[in-house]
């Protein structure tokens, strides 16, 4: 009897960047995080008749990854993504197969690349055993495999991701999505600097524990810009929103999580055009990004190309 050829399954989840309330959103003020599409993480599932039930085959090629699931430590995000799946769905033992992992989204830039990788993995192994899960378990069980990689992750990357929305997000309530009312542009570039959020996380906490009253204060701040935007976002008046980038990444600057290349990056953004720029995400490294008025978008990626950042691109949120 023939073995019956099982297509290859695929599946993929986009990048994110925040736009407003990094930091701020650990003590309970509102964040905004929107889908960056022009990058993404991809799984890609083939069946494997020739090997043994329940065998899975690993590849990451942007990670060095060859290896059986079996032999992955359990705090492997990788692994941690197949496992919760194969869990929701009740199954200890899988058809075998072979999992090949991509990624376009930098490791380490704030753009979500842990996040994107759990959301495409558990979307192709569900699907590849049949029962494809819906958005919101989707969403869960990526949060829970976030837990490995940031100890105490607030739901946006995952959020945001699974369901490929911009989003309002305070800490404990549930996430609301975000109506875009008109599309903007913005650049992405980054430092090449990898910075784990883990480490500016920890260390904003340390200085708060210390002396809370001064950084309270910031956090009150950056969360009335978080919902500013929101408001200008909302009514599609998207000039407002350079502006308060710029005052947010000052407030940064004051929590002391940006850096001389961050700085430098976000002025030559802004000399070339930009409305307003700020880093995004942990700081310390990783990326900046900046509001592009209407086709000035090129002009300001080279701009920042010019004043020392690895790679840039431009999106469009909408």
């Amino acid at each position: 009897m023939g073995f019956v050829s099982m297509p290859a399954i695929s599946a993929s989840a986009p990048g994110k960047v925040i736009l407003f309330g990094e930091h701020a959103v650990v003590y309970g003020q509102p964040a905004i995080a929107v889908p960056v599409t022009e990058v993404a993480a991809k799984a890609i599932i083939t069946p494997d008749p020739t090997a043994t039930g329940g065998s899975i085959h690993i590849t990451a090629p942007q990670i060095n990854l060859d290896a059986n699931f079996a032999n992955l430590p359990s705090e492997d995000p990788i692994a941690a993504s197949i496992r919760a799946t194969l869990d929701a769905l009740k199954l200890s033992q899988p058809p075998a197969f072979k999992l090949r992992v991509t990624s376009t989204i930098p490791v380490a830039g704030g753009l979500g690349s842990g996040a994107a990788v759990s959301v495409a993995i558990i979307r192709a192994v569900s699907a590849f055993l049949g029962h494809p899960l819906p958005d919101d378990q989707v969403s869960a069980l990526a949060f829970e495999v976030e837990k490995l990689h940031h100890g105490t992750p607030s739901g946006i990357d995952n959020t945001v991701i699974t369901y490929n929305k911009a989003v309002y997000y305070i800490k404990g309530k549930s996430i609301e999505t975000i109506r875009i009312a008109t599309p903007f542009s913005l650049v992405i570039a980054d430092t090449g600097i990898s910075a784990p959020t883990k480490e500016t996380v920890a260390d904003v906490r340390r200085v708060w524990e210390s002396d809370p009253e001064p950084y309270n204060e910031i956090f009150e701040s950056i969360g009335k810009l978080a919902v500013a935007a929101r408001a200008a976002v909302e009514q599609g008046n998207n000039e407002a929103l350079g502006p308060l980038m710029n005052e947010n990444h000052e407030l940064l600057q004051n929590l002391d999580v940006s850096s001389p290349e961050l700085d430098k990056l976000v002025l030559a953004a802004r000399e070339a055009g930009a409305l307003g720029a700020k880093l995004s995400g942990g700081g310390r490294g990783g990326n900046i990004i900046a509001l592009a008025p209407e086709g000035r978008a090129a002009e300001i990626k080279t701009a920042v190309e010019g004043a020392g950042a690895k790679s840039a691109f431009f999106t469009t949120v909408k």
